[in-house]
């Protein structure tokens, strides 16, 4: 459907083979830059720099130095100890109160998780913490104001007179924290490799790695401040939001929480401590995790639009003119049942070629089921997000098994703020096994 939101002229597509025209075009590589996002300075980092040299060279850096394979297997140890602490946050909440609200223990685990990956460093969230509270108050800050809708970005003439959601005041507030918080962090990282001629392994932290690039490469300060932010921010909450996605449906389907803790059970002993390959020979956890995210995509609007640079003929005849934002509407796609048998019930099995299914690979190949995105714009810390929610969910099974709370149900009532939250945080009865 085609429409204008003030000034901007929108389309949005729900059939996938239309989506995918949009997601893979090469005029549709650019994203409308919101006002929110140009006063964060995400204009320099991946998300929403212009298509173009510098953004392919972040691109570069992104799948070479950042997000590869074997520097996402070197971080495991953090996944894991970041996963501990977080069990036994989650058993001392349980023997205190006799349930567990879940969602603030996930994204303790998820903030010291990106930090550790980003800059090295983690925090004690067993007691308060002044500077974890700090950080997590600006990445709220700024989900909620990229999240929100602005009118600003659609009536050119508004700013001049108002600013009815204060974004411009906001971000004047916002900025100059985030700006000393990662410039400090770097100098400290700089200091530290005055004068050292250690090579940078693997395990190393993406301050150091960006430190490290010479030639082309090399950034500026401003533009490590907004890249090294924009991992901590689209790090931190994504995580942690499908994850507790996925222990909702759990809780709900006993039947599916018993299947996949057996599956974990016979790939790693009881007593033991499930690591990235055995996650890699669990192929029902596997298809939970894609059901939750087909049921709840995390983007249903697929979050970040497209901007078309130029006119652009799809092939269902329809013109899309220069200048036009384009969403691909992932939730429609992902619940039509012309696409999906019983598309309102949760059930793995449909991606479990075993038993009949059809295994889908989530990452942008089959607009079916395209979470992340696809094309140029695909996110690309999709690897890493599926692997720790994926590690996540199975420790969570195998050392709880997870229960209602008969006075406070689950709700699975939907939030779209900049990703599709559950309204009221989750809230189960976790009974610690006998394992690890």
């Amino acid at each position: 459907m085609a429409f204008s939101i003030g000034s901007t002229p929108a389309v949005v597509s729900s059939e996938p083979g239309v989506a995918k025209e949009i997601l893979t075009h090469p005029n549709f590589a650019d994203r409308p830059l919101k006002r929110s996002a140009r006063e964060l300075m995400f204009a320099r980092a991946i998300g929403f720099a212009p298509s173009g040299t510098y953004w392919r060279m972040l691109r570069r850096i992104a799948s070479t130095h950042l997000f590869a394979p074997r520097r996402i297997a070197a971080h495991e140890p953090g996944r894991q100890f970041d996963c501990s602490t977080m069990l036994s946050g989650i058993e001392s909440e349980m023997a205190s109160s006799g349930s567990v609200k879940l969602r603030h223990h996930l994204q303790g685990a998820a903030l010291n998780n990106i930090m550790g990956s980003v800059f090295g460093k983690r925090y004690n969230l067993s007691e308060e913490n002044a500077d974890a509270e700090v950080l997590k108050q600006m990445v709220r800050e700024g989900f909620a104001l990229l999240g929100a809708f602005n009118w600003s970005d659609h009536l050119s003439w508004l700013p001049k007179m108002f600013d009815p959601s204060r974004v411009e005041k906001r971000c004047a507030d916002l900025v100059p924290r985030v700006r000393k918080l990662v410039s400090d962090i770097i100098d400290e990282h700089r200091k530290s490799l005055e004068g050292s001629e250690r090579q940078l392994g693997d395990n190393g932290d993406f301050v150091d790695v960006l430190l490290s690039l010479e030639g082309e490469e090399k950034l500026s300060e401003d533009d490590m401040v907004a890249v090294l932010w924009e991992m901590i921010f689209r790090g931190t909450d994504t995580t942690a939001l499908l994850t507790e996605w996925v222990m909702a449906e759990l809780v709900l389907h006993p039947t599916v929480q018993s299947k996949l803790r057996a599956e974990i059970d016979s790939v790693v002993s009881s007593t033991g401590t499930v690591n990235d390959a055995d996650v890699a020979q669990m192929p029902y956890l596997q298809a939970v995790v894609k059901e939750t995210l087909r049921v709840h995509p995390p983007g249903p609007l697929l979050s970040w639009a497209r901007l078309s640079t130029d006119d652009i003929q799809l092939s269902n005849g329809m013109v899309v003119p220069a200048g036009t934002t384009a969403m691909v509407n992932m939730w429609a796609i992902t619940h039509d049942s012309s696409i999906w048998t019983n598309p309102d019930k949760f059930d793995p099995t449909r991606f479990m070629a075993s038993e009949g299914g059809v295994d889908i690979d989530v990452r942008g190949g089959d607009l079916k089921l395209a979470p992340f995105g696809a094309g140029r714009r695909v996110c690309p810390g999709k690897n890493l997000g599926l692997v720790t929610v994926s590690l996540w969910v199975a420790r969570l099974v195998q050392r709880f098994e997870w229960g209602l709370v008969e006075s406070d149900p689950v709700d699975l009532s939907e939030v779209l703020k900049l990703s599709l939250e559950m309204k009221k945080p989750l809230a189960a009865v976790a009974t610690a096994r006998n394992c690890a």
